[in-house]
Parts: C-alpha cells; structure tokens; sequence
C-alpha cells in the first residue's frame, strides 16, 4: 500500500521530518520513501491510504509490561493500606497473580493491547506471572497478539514463591515456548521470547542455576533488579553479594537481558550492568507509585548502560511515561536541568529500538527507513509553534496526547484507522472483562 499526504517522523540519528512525503509499504516492510508527487507517479495503482497531512511516525514501543495485571485497576485491598513495596506485593500482586485463570489471563492480556493499539504503542514485551495457571499461558496470550496484530516478546516469571513444584513448571513453560517460538518463527516475525524471572528475592541458587541450564545462548533473561532495598539486602544475605553481582555470578546478565527498574544499585553494579551490555528499563510511573525511589539513570547513560522505557503495566500511553520521567527526575533532583528532552529519547526511541531489533532476529523497528518494519501511527497534532527534528521531543512532551493517535499499523496490517479498532471488537472485550474481573477478585479475596 501507499500511504500519502505526510508528514514523516523518521526517528533516524540525526531525526528528520520530511513535508509533503508518501512511504510505499510490502509484505510489512517499508520498501520506498519519497517525495509525494513521485511516489503518487509510481505507485498509482496501489491500494493508497490517505494519512490527511498527519504526522506519520513509527510506532511507540514498551520495553517492560505486565498484562496480567490489567484487573488491578479499581481492585479494593482489604486491611490497611500498604506501607512498602514488600508489602504491595504480598497484599496485591501475589494475591492476584494466584487468582487468574487462563481465561483471565487471555482477557487481561486483551484489554492492555487494545489500549496499547489506541494509544499508538505498537511493540511490548510482557513479563507474565499466574502461579495457578502456569501451563499454556504464553500460548494464551500468543494467541491474543496473534488476533490483535500487534507485535510482542512473552516469558513467564519464574519464582520459588510459590514452592518447587510451580517454579520448576515455569521453568518448563519459559523453554517449552521459546522452543516453539524458535521452532516455528509464528506469526511472520511478530513474537518472540525471553526466559522470564520474577528476582532476586524470590530465587534460591539452585533455581537460577537450574534456569541458566535451561536457556539456550541465544535468549536472554526478564527480571526485576533492585526495585526496592530489599532485594539488594536478600541477596547479601543469601550469597553475600549485591543483585547485580548475583546475577552475574549465575550467568543471567549480557546483551540479550533485561534488568528491570534498578532503582537501588551502586555504582559497581551499573559497571557491571554496562560492561555486560545488559539492557535496564525504566518505569518511573510505577517507581512513583510504589514509593521506591527512582533510578540514577543519567549516570547510567553516562557510564554506557542501554537504559529503555517500559511502563511496568501502567497504561500503553508511552508518551505519558515520557512526561512522568522528564518530570519526576528534576522533583528528585531539585533541578530543573535533569533530565534533558534528549536523554528521554535516548530511551524511549533509540535505545527501544535497539533492544527490539535484538529480541526479534534483527529486524528494523522504530524507524521510518527503507528496510524497517512498517510499524506506524498517524497523530493528528496541529502544532501553533514552530516544530524541527531538534525540538519535537518537547512538542511531544508537552503538547502530544495519545488521544491524537488516529491510526495504528503493525507490519503493515492497519489494526486501527481514523480510531476505529478493526482487529479487536472493544465493546465485547471490556464487557467479558468485567464479567471476569469479578470473579477474579473473589478468588483475590480468598487469596488475601
């Protein structure tokens, strides 16, 4: 297809924004760029979609996320309220991940991409956890990227929480889906796996000895590190080492993996992080949320580390987590200098990038360039001042909103146009979500 009339965001280095331009589209993948009387020329006969001179960009990618916390929203906790994140995980997380069944888990998973598809966030990587519901939950919410059309990496979180039994099963559902997603290569190139677990301070040393047996050298580890002090303080007292410094012990950082958050390392476990070329997220939403404190991600970035942008389940409106962490460094900080513009896109658009194109076989994602994956939005943003390459990511920070996301291609397929879903019926699936959600929550309160 042809898509004319736009204003093209490329996301190159150096950025471009070309006026007046049409991009031609085959078998997924952006074949040619042009300029808008050429291209009409050329490609006359092709299926066009007419982008109305609305900025045509790729698509916004989330590099952590948790699905199957998606009926947590509105969930009273009984008691009193929580006073720390060890708390918020016994009171909450743990006692809703126990509650899901498989239909919960296709349901949760349905209703964080149908937001996700709205509001312009084409990519995800999803890290999932139902200690009740372990075997086939991956399928399960393969399934739902496969009739979405969205594009995703899958891995369960493998804990001792839980006893032997059902970190062993996790063990089995990580290997027997990455087997399969290699075996296979499903859904023309738009899933992919990771080996997941939940962290430090849920894993004994036989269990992350007996993961890093289990995963071939080509996939790479999803797990939280240093979200809170006390996992740095459990794994001093298991191994007598920092998180950071366990992990490498056991084999399970390199450029492949994801340490999520990072809050609470020192400065020689972000040299380690950086000398292992392991990837970091970053999720200031739900930093925020739970209190934790933020990370030292400047310093990260200085050092070399590949820090990304996730929202940690939070909504797939990326460009709130933009706002959220341009904002909530300079509070910390006392200064109104940290955190550049530049240092958010540094994350959010090129480091994002380049994880996707290590976790889906090399393939170009979040670029408007010959040869990349046709992953894109149109946004209907008319701005009253002057818009360049140098300055849009604080157009984006304070004028772009995700309810300007008009249309939403993965891989060339148009999942939602002029804001009309056409791969996921919403009134259906926020009407058997609710249904689901109650009984969910009955389970939770006999969790509790």
């Amino acid at each position: 297809m042809l898509i004319k009339n736009c204003k093209l965001v490329t996301w190159e280095s150096p950025n471009r924004i070309l006026e007046d331009h049409a991009l031609y589209v085959e078998k997924g993948v952006i074949k040619e760029i042009g300029s808008q009387p050429t291209m009409m020329e050329k490609y006359a006969q092709e299926t066009q979609i007419d982008a109305r001179h609305q900025y045509v960009m790729p698509g916004n990618i989330c590099a952590h996320t948790h699905f199957y916390g998606a009926f947590a929203r509105g969930l009273g906790i009984p008691g009193s309220p929580a006073k720390d994140f060890p708390e918020i995980l016994k009171k909450l997380w743990w006692a809703l991940d126990k509650s899901l069944a498989l239909e919960d888990v296709k349901y949760s998973a349905l209703v964080c991409i149908l937001d996700a598809i709205k509001h312009g966030t084409t990519t995800l990587v999803d890290h999932h956890a139902s200690p009740n519901a372990i075997a086939g939950s991956l399928d399960t919410i393969a399934q739902v990227v496969e009739q979405s059309g969205i594009r995703a990496s899958l891995c369960y979180e493998v804990t001792d929480r839980d006893g032997e039994e059902k970190a062993m099963a996790g063990i089995r559902e990580n290997t027997r889906f990455i087997e399969w997603v290699q075996r296979e290569k499903p859904l023309e190139g738009r899933l992919s796996a990771m080996f997941g677990l939940h962290a430090s301070l849920t894993l004994s040393e036989k269990t992350l000895e007996e993961c890093r047996k289990s995963v071939p050298d080509n996939v790479g580890f999803h797990i939280h590190v240093a979200e809170h002090h006390a996992d740095e303080y459990d794994s001093i007292e298991k191994s007598g080492m920092r998180v950071v410094d366990r992990l490498y012990r056991h084999g399970i950082l390199g450029p492949r993996s994801i340490a999520v958050h990072c809050v609470h390392v020192d400065a020689k476990e972000i040299a380690l992080l950086a000398e292992t070329n392991t990837w970091v997220t970053h999720q200031p939403r739900s930093n925020m949320n739970n209190a934790v404190g933020l990370p030292e991600v400047e310093a990260m970035l200085r050092y070399g580390v590949k820090v990304c942008l996730g929202n940690d389940g939070f909504s797939n409106a990326m460009w709130e987590e933009w706002k959220a962490a341009y904002l909530a460094h300079k509070l910390k900080n006392l200064d109104p200098r940290r955190m550049s513009g530049i240092d958010i896109v540094q994350m959010a658009i090129y480091n994002n990038s380049e994880l996707m194109q290590v976790l889906f076989a090399g393939k170009q994602i979040g670029k408007i360039t010959v040869g990349s994956q046709a992953d894109l939005i149109f946004v209907d943003y008319h701005p009253f001042t002057t818009l360049t390459p140098d300055n849009l990511p604080w157009h984006i920070l304070f004028g772009f909103h995700e309810s300007m996301v008009t249309t939403t291609i993965v891989a060339g397929n148009i999942l939602m146009r002029d804001r009309q879903l056409l791969t996921l019926d919403e009134e259906k699936i926020a009407f058997e979500a609710r249904k689901l959600s109650q009984e969910t929550w009955g389970r939770f309160r006999k969790n509790f």
